[in-house]
């Protein structure tokens, strides 16, 4: 039989919270969690809007000095880098991966700490991983819904400047 020994803290910590505290709590996290995925699953079909919709109304997308406030902004940065995709548009070429996300709720307000991996298709067509980095979030409950307020962007391999000499090479070879 397998024990698992909670520090007395924690239990002390949920005998304070009701059932529907807790349950709360857990159906919060969910709730980011599915806005975590769907900031990837959006990015990948190149669906703006949608990826712009998942950030509070005055929410903003920050990596080193690169700000975008507000969902017209960063709409806007997306077809800068990617530019508009054409009708019918489905990503054979990469997509994203968001993990270990870390997520401290209090009230209405969370604290979200997590990683990313972009993995593109390779010249022979197998996945190469691109870019990696960590995302430090600020999420704010807005009209009943998580959206995050404050996403910062900090990629770790290539660095900021490495990537965005890829994405200026990219664009000019299209």
């Amino acid at each position: 039989m397998l024990v698992f020994a909670l520090p007395a803290a924690v239990l002390a910590g949920e005998a304070e919270n009701s059932i529907e505290q807790r349950l709360q709590r857990v159906e919060d996290e969910l709730a980011i969690r599915r806005v975590l995925v769907e900031y990837a699953a959006t990015q990948d079909a190149r669906d703006y809007a949608g990826y712009a919709n998942l950030f509070a109304e005055q929410g903003e997308w920050i990596n080193g000095s690169n700000v975008h406030k507000g969902r017209a902004a960063i709409h806007k940065m997306l077809v800068d880098l990617y530019g508009a995709p054409p009708p019918g548009f489905v990503n054979n070429e990469s997509y994203h991966i968001s993990s270990n996300a870390q997520i401290d709720i209090d009230g209405d307000r969370a604290k979200v700490r997590s990683r990313h991996l972009l993995v593109m298709r390779g010249p022979k067509g197998e996945p190469v991983p691109a870019l990696a980095g960590r995302y430090e979030d600020e999420f704010i409950r807005e009209h009943g819904e998580w959206k995050i307020l404050r996403r910062v962007d900090y990629p770790v391999m290539p660095t900021a400047d490495e990537w965005m000499k890829y994405i200026r090479e990219r664009r000019a070879a299209q």
